[in-house]
């Protein structure tokens, strides 16, 4: 890479004067815990996003599926069909309520649950089905729903990537009996670090608050045995802000996905259904046919011969991971885990950006992978 290249990052948190000032306003207030700035993020989130659901901001969004499932009676013993091809949260939120994800394989196009796959790993134990909106491309939901309705089963949908995503018109964490959004610095909007819980019920949602903070609406008027997984007014004045960039920002990067679309080439690009609106928190290409190691080497020429960072995301299935370590053959997972690389698409990327990035990639890969 010459020294001239400054390097396009595979992520890039936006955050600007307008943050800095909603968080100078907090402090100027002496409130700085969960006070009127959530509630009123709680509101603005819900009408934006939740389809009008009733919303719980917590800490994380892994504090989001957690208390989320614990609010829908998961418990030891329980059974949720999870993909393994995702970030090890969506697992661990399972395993710390006590129940046991049970993974099964994704689609190789839009790298989400495969309702077959979920239909055959359904048992008496089974509760529920947690599919994930991987890199902001939405599961096939009126499927996924339909097994759950056959089998008396309740569906929590992992939004964490995919704010504004839509599926047959719905907004994604809208049509289970619960979703999570993750707002981590990362994703499409961050508050800093938190989550949103979207509820199909009041009584979930107040479960879910009293789950948040000790297990008290009321102070020491405690109701059940709760955690302290509450949002502080910091982060909710930061997410407030972010929350009325989003549209804009969810509009380039499906533009700068458009443009990959039309230019790239040697690569397999994401695939969009019909039904579906895609948000791109990844824009993550295949290298098809590629060893993991093969991969990652075209990782490294465009990161060090063109200056064009990109993720993994992710390159262990989480039931090989030793928390989960099962002897389970899911072949789509274990490809997707040796082909799969995010290229830049934040909204950042400028348009000279993702020239070079159009550049770089066919130019590795017109070379084979790994050149």
């Amino acid at each position: 890479m010459t020294d001239e290249l400054t390097m396009i990052p595979p992520a890039k948190p936006l955050i600007g004067q307008e943050e800095r000032d909603a968080v100078d306003r907090v402090l100027a207030s002496g409130m700085v815990a969960q006070g009127p700035e959530v509630a009123a993020f709680e509101q603005e989130f819900s009408a934006a996003l939740a389809g009008g659901r009733e919303v719980v901001a917590v800490n994380s969004g892994t504090s989001g599926q957690h208390l989320g499932m614990l609010a829908l009676g998961l418990g030891p013993g329980d059974e949720v069909i999870v993909p393994s091809f995702t970030f090890a949260a969506t697992a661990n939120s399972v395993a710390v309520c006590g129940g046991t994800p049970v993974f099964v394989d994704v689609d190789p196009e839009t790298f989400t649950l495969d309702p077959a796959a979920v239909e055959a790993a359904v048992t008496e134990r089974t509760v529920g089905i947690q599919p994930v909106h991987l890199y902001g491309h939405p599961a096939p939901l009126d499927q996924l729903l339909e097994i759950a309705a056959r089998h008396g089963l309740w569906v929590f949908e992992d939004a964490a990537q995919a704010h504004g995503a839509t599926w047959d018109g719905a907004q994604v964490g809208t049509v289970g009996e619960a979703g999570m959004y993750s707002l981590y610095p990362t994703k499409n909007m961050t508050s800093g670090e938190g989550g949103m819980v979207s509820c199909a019920s009041s009584a979930t949602a107040r479960q879910v608050r009293l789950l948040r903070n000790q297990g008290m609406e009321t102070q020491y008027a405690n109701e059940v045995a709760g955690f302290n997984n509450r949002m502080t007014d910091i982060h909710a004045a930061i997410g407030r802000v972010q929350l009325r960039k989003l549209a804009g920002w969810t509009a380039r990067r499906q533009d700068n996905a458009a443009f990959f679309d039309a230019h790239l080439r040697g690569v397999i690009t994401p695939v969009v259904r019909e039904r579906a609106t895609h948000v791109y928190h990844q824009y993550t290409i295949r290298i098809e046919g590629a060893s993991a190691a093969e991969r990652d080497a075209f990782a490294t020429a465009l990161r060090e011969e063109h200056g064009v960072g990109s993720g993994v995301y992710y390159p262990t299935p989480v039931h090989r991971l030793e928390t989960f370590r099962t002897a389970q053959d899911l072949p789509v997972t274990e490809m997707l885990a040796r082909e799969v690389l995010s290229l830049p698409v934040h909204p950042s990327v400028s348009d000279e950006d993702r020239e070079r990035i159009v550049h770089a990639v066919n130019t590795v890969a017109s070379a084979g992978a790994g050149a």
